[in-house]
């Protein structure tokens, strides 16, 4: 019974104005991260089944363990369709964000960061609602773009709006926007642990990790990733987003040897894919 009494040592010794604080508050920014996640995913594909599949006749397939809200049914392919709903939507999407907040342009991650750090975490209110519609309207026409970028934005604004709304400090509104960030992406890729750990090391360039941020992150993570997984058919609510098929168990110590070869070639083609990207933004 020894270590019973340790536990009940140390649970009495914490600060419970403190680390209450941010149960209640992780809780809190993983609910609202969990739907708008939820809003998200909906719109994108609204805008995906009725820009791409009613008028150019595509429709891109989904991992196993995605949730489609529409049936397939079967139209005729136009693939010339296909340019000119992409370019519809790309001028739809730069007309709403430049109109209402500027901000908001780009892949969302960037901006995120700099309000971090530059911002005292502040992001307006406007921001992520700008960047749902926006975003959704980007990829469901066909748009060259990802979720990964937009979720982080808008998690991390509801995050900062809710320190706002709380009038927290400026420390803790720091913390509440990585915290919306992580759980935005545990979230919408069903990756709780990652989301926490993204949200820790996407701050800095460098190999460094913002420890303050990790643990309010995985609790908001967690809840954000069951709120959004609760909106998904029992069947795949708790499989991996690319199905069980994928699931890997190591024979040998010996098949770790291509996979380190691989993360060597793929990390020298992400730093030249961000040169590239950003030498190409900068024009």
């Amino acid at each position: 019974m020894v270590w019973f009494k340790r536990v009940g040592e140390r649970l009495y010794a914490l600060d419970w104005n403190v680390h209450g604080k941010w149960f209640v508050l992780s809780g809190l920014i993983g609910v609202v991260a969990g739907v708008g996640a939820i809003a998200f995913q909906v719109l994108t594909q609204v805008v995906m089944h009725y820009g791409l599949g009613q008028i150019a006749g595509y429709h891109p397939g989904e991992p196993v363990g995605e949730h489609g809200i529409f049936p397939h049914v079967a139209t005729t392919f136009v693939p010339w369709l296909i340019v000119a709903v992409a370019a519809v939507g790309g001028l739809l999407s730069g007309i709403i964000v430049y109109s209402l907040a500027p901000e908001a342009e780009g892949h969302g991650t960037d901006a995120a960061i700099d309000a971090f750090h530059n911002k005292r975490g502040a992001i307006k209110p406007l921001i992520p609602l700008v960047k749902t519609i926006a975003s959704a309207i980007t990829i469901g026409t066909g748009g060259s773009g990802g979720r990964e970028g937009p979720i982080a934005q808008i998690g991390a604004g509801f995050g900062s709006y809710l320190a706002h709304l709380l009038k927290l400090t400026a420390h803790d509104r720091r913390i509440m926007l990585a915290a919306g960030m992580g759980a935005g992406v545990g979230a919408i890729f069903r990756a709780p642990l990652a989301g926490a750990l993204f949200a820790g090391e996407i701050l800095y360039s460098e190999p460094d990790i913002e420890s303050d941020v990790i643990v309010p992150t995985a609790m908001s993570s967690i809840v954000a990733y069951t709120v959004y997984t609760l909106s998904m058919p029992p069947s795949i609510r708790y499989m991996p987003l690319f199905g069980h098929e994928l699931q890997y168990s190591m024979g040998s110590p010996l098949e770790l040897i291509p996979y380190a070869m691989l993360s060597v070639i793929l990390t020298l083609f992400a730093a030249l894919y961000i040169k590239v990207f950003y030498g190409v933004h900068k024009l």
